[in-house]
Order: structure tokens, then sequence, then C-alpha cells
């Protein structure tokens, strides 16, 4: 049986696809939800979702990210942690300092908020339910750190994109993406909605760091890799993730 909010993200996809499952697509949810359980240290008990608080340092600040188990968006996922590091480590190489910077599927913002204390002025976005424990998390990690005032912003993969992020009015330096490849059925559209963002012409840079837990996960990076010019930045075996660089192809 589906995660309850497996099955609504399901259907929110696509409203046509069945609530049943072929066996390689339970194996691979089974292998999300404990994954996502082993990720936690201290639970919370709350009246309405159990909490969960990590603790980062990243960009000389402490970081306490509030976490939630209502939701895969609201959990803090090995990509994102990898990305972070990576940017921090590389700043007189890839720069943020007064970047225009777009992360899609932000989940509990960790990545928005060290882009935002690199000096990066930052668009977090994600679906509707995210957005409330999204700000929380935002404003209480950057409020009078960070250079600029980070914003949130509703968005569904390829949903509306032309209409709520209307090009060239929309225009970001770097599109950052940490584990947004897993087993869901919105792939076709997370790559639409990087193209958006990131097409001939704009100058943008696309940062995407993913563990790779299934084959699915590998035929989107076959797609990707065919769809931009990409360079694989970054490989952590022990962690299985990989951070690819990508422009859009001429």
């Amino acid at each position: 049986m589906l995660l309850p909010f497996l099955q609504e993200s399901l259907v929110k996809c696509n409203p046509t696809i069945p609530l049943t499952l072929s066996s390689t697509a339970l194996i691979d949810q089974k292998v999300m939800a404990g994954e996502a359980l082993d990720r936690r240290n201290i639970w919370e008990p709350s009246v309405y979702y159990a909490l969960g608080k990590e603790s980062f340092y990243f960009a000389g600040h402490d970081i306490s990210i509030r976490e939630s188990m209502d939701t895969y968006g609201a959990l803090i996922w090995p990509g994102a942690i990898a990305l972070c590091q990576f940017l921090e480590n590389n700043q007189q190489q890839m720069s943020l300092m007064d970047k225009a910077v777009l992360e899609i599927g932000a989940g509990t913002g960790l990545l928005s908020i060290v882009a935002s204390l690199l000096g990066a002025w930052v668009t977090a976005t994600d679906l509707p339910d995210i957005l409330s424990n999204l700000t929380f998390n935002l404003l209480r990690n950057t409020k009078g750190r960070s250079r600029y005032t980070p914003q949130v912003a509703a968005l569904a993969w390829g949903q509306d994109l032309g209409r709520d992020f209307p090009y060239p009015f929309y225009h970001y330096d770097y599109v950052l993406a940490a584990d947004v490849v897993y087993h869901h059925d919105c792939l076709e559209e997370l790559l639409e909605t990087m193209h958006h963002f990131c097409r001939p012409g704009s100058r943008t840079t696309l940062l995407w760091a993913n563990k790779i837990r299934f084959q699915s996960d590998l035929r989107f990076t076959e797609c990707f890799k065919s769809s931009f010019d990409s360079t694989l930045l970054v490989e952590l075996p022990q962690q299985e993730v990989r951070i690819y660089k990508a422009t859009a192809k001429a």
C-alpha cells in the first residue's frame, strides 16, 4: 500500500494514474520510505504531525532545519547536502554573490538557505503544501544574515510555466535542483521545467545533484545528458550521489 501523501502526489501529477503500482514500484517506494526513516535523528511528536530538526553548519552559520514526515518534500536528502558542500567549497569557481538563483523542488529549503548565505538572490519553489515549512526554514535561517531576502513561490513542474514564470522576465543565473529525481511520475514534467528555465540564449547554468537509487533515475540521467550540454562535476560513490552542471544546447 502506498503512503497516503505519495498517492496524493501521483494523482496530482496525473489524475488518470491508477493507485495500484507494479511490484517494482512498490519496492522502490519502500526504499524511499526506509531512507526517510533512516534520515531521522530526533522526532518530536506534535498534535498535527511529527517534526524533526536537523542542524548544519554552512557558509559560516549554524543552520537549523525543521522537517516533517508528512511528505518527501519536507525531508532533507543527501543530494541537497552534497550540493551545499560543493557550493561552499567552490565559491571562487562558481560564485553565487549577487546572482539570481532559482531552486526547483526546494523542500525544506536547506539548499536555498545556503545559496542565500553565499550572497545569492534566491527564489525557492515547490508545491503549495510544502511552502509553509519552506518559508519557516528560510526566514529562520537567513533573517539578518543574508544579502537578499529569499523569495518563495509555488511551482508545479510542467504546469503553467509560461504564465507564472514567463521568459525572459523571469531569468536566473543558476537553477538548483537536489534529489528531485526518484520514483514518481513527473519526470517528463521535471525535464520540461528544466528546459523552460535553462533554454538556448539564456546563459543559465543548471546544477543538479541526486542520489541514484533506481533504474528510472538512470534513465532520467541519460535523457538529461542528451538534452543539455552537461558535465559530471562530482561523484560520491559512498553516498551514491552525482552532481551535474548543465547548460542549454545551442
